[in-house]
């Protein structure tokens, strides 16, 4: 079972083990990880599910849609790691992970 390590602002940490086949986002929902609302439950349609991908991690996870791309530049203090949680799925390839939740998400 692949392991995620969700990091909030204040550099509190949370390890979990996830799924796979499940979203970054739906297993911070089903643990409680604070910081990551998803809104619109996983849909690709609010962009509050906005984490930044730890830099050792970003080519793993791949490149975000054209649609996820659009939310992306709506997202508060964006940068090269930005990517929506409810889009990266979770394999055992991603046992590790470290991705980080801005301070905000509006």
């Amino acid at each position: 079972m692949p392991k995620i390590t969700y990091i909030e602002h204040n550099d509190a940490e949370h390890n979990v083990d996830a799924r796979s086949g499940a979203s970054v986002m739906e297993v911070a929902k089903a643990n409680g990880i604070p910081g990551i609302d998803a809104d619109c439950g996983g849909a690709c349609s609010c962009a509050t599910c906005h984490v930044y991908v730890d830099a050792n991690w970003i080519d793993k996870v791949g490149t975000p849609s054209e649609n996820e791309a659009e939310l992306l530049e709506l997202v508060v203090n964006p940068d090269d790691t930005s990517r929506l949680s409810c889009q990266i799925v979770i394999s055992d390839d991603l046992d590790g992970l470290i991705v980080r939740i801005p301070e905000s998400q509006y």
